[in-house]
């Protein structure tokens, strides 16, 4: 069987130094869709070094290193087709705001193997500190398609009930025709996202956009919407990826706000109607004036911008 969970399991802890400079969040940003309209104040702060804004799911890119899903697949015990492979759900909790340029000590350990039956699920971690101490933990949980059925523990489920009533707010972004082929450049060269042959081996009629590349451009669209873009105020971000987006795609993002500085999201690909992320949370820090009780910030309540504004 190619995976061995007791050896997975066991396996030691790997560590790695990484490094980023301003260059490398601006470069994350543009794959991620920021930077549009060009002139927009709002935007610039995402692309501008003279005021650079770090939104926080760059930690997952950070160093530009093996994203976290291969990282898993290189631990020991572990000997998959990546064709096979498919990026189930990712988490990242913040311990600082993530700063614009740095270097971290990264450690990598995989926390659980999941038998599914027709599938095996493993959960990578990895927590990441500089000299001040912790900055971020993230962890990715990675579907690996018919590796299940060795009779281990099933795992909990990740799922739970739809948000209720009307959404607070709703944002549209559309990605572009080239979107891959721009975030791969922040380091996740997964040829699932780039070469047509590849695709159609995995399943899929064309290359689809990176699960997280819909992560980041969901997260800025949250915080643009209701946190007046104060990416410091970002805490946590999870989410379960339930479908992909083809690169050219409009995202639908509707968010409801929960209270006690607890979003709940749904992405959708419009265009196909078809849900993409689900059962996210975003956790953020509540501003003293209450702005987000209010919908402050660029999309407020209700707001539904078209696909042929803000991408």
């Amino acid at each position: 069987m190619p995976i061995d969970a007791t050896a997975a399991l066991a396996a030691a802890p790997r560590t790695g130094e990484i490094a980023w400079e301003p260059g490398d969040v601006q470069l994350y940003h543009l794959g991620i869709g920021a930077g549009r309209p060009a002139t927009d104040p709002a935007e610039l702060r995402y692309v501008l070094e003279s005021r650079l804004r770090v939104l926080p799911s760059f930690a997952t890119v950070a160093g530009a290193g093996v994203p976290g899903v291969l990282r898993a697949l290189s631990v020991p015990g572990v000997d998959v087709d990546l064709a096979r492979v498919l990026h189930a759900g990712q988490r990242l909790e913040l311990h600082r705001p993530v700063p614009p340029r740095g270097t971290a000590r990264t450690v990598t350990r995989m926390t659980a193997v999941y038998d599914k039956g027709a599938a095996a699920l493993l959960v990578a971690r990895t927590d990441a500190a500089d000299a001040d101490g912790p900055l971020w933990t993230e962890e990715a949980d990675v579907h690996v398609r018919g590796e299940g059925g060795w009779g281990g523990e099933r795992g909990p489920s990740a799922r739970t009930a739809p948000p209720a009533g009307p959404p607070d707010a709703v944002a549209e972004r559309r990605t572009r025709e080239d979107q891959a082929l721009l975030y791969r450049l922040s380091g996740d060269l997964n040829p699932l996202h780039a070469d047509p042959a590849f695709a159609a081996r995995a399943g899929f009629g064309r290359p689809v956009l990176h699960g997280l590349c819909t992560y980041g451009i969901t997260l800025k669209a949250v915080a643009d919407t209701l946190l007046n873009g104060d990416t410091t105020r970002v805490r946590g971000y999870g989410t379960r990826f339930t479908g992909v987006v083809y690169p050219g795609e409009t995202l639908r993002v509707r968010m409801w706000r929960e209270g006690g500085g607890t979003v709940r999201v749904t992405a959708e690909a419009v265009e196909r109607e078809a849900p993409v992320l689900a059962d996210t949370v975003v956790r953020y820090t509540v501003a003293r004036h209450g702005d987000e009780a209010r919908g402050r910030g660029r999309g407020g309540a209700g707001d539904d911008r078209g696909p042929g504004r803000r991408g």
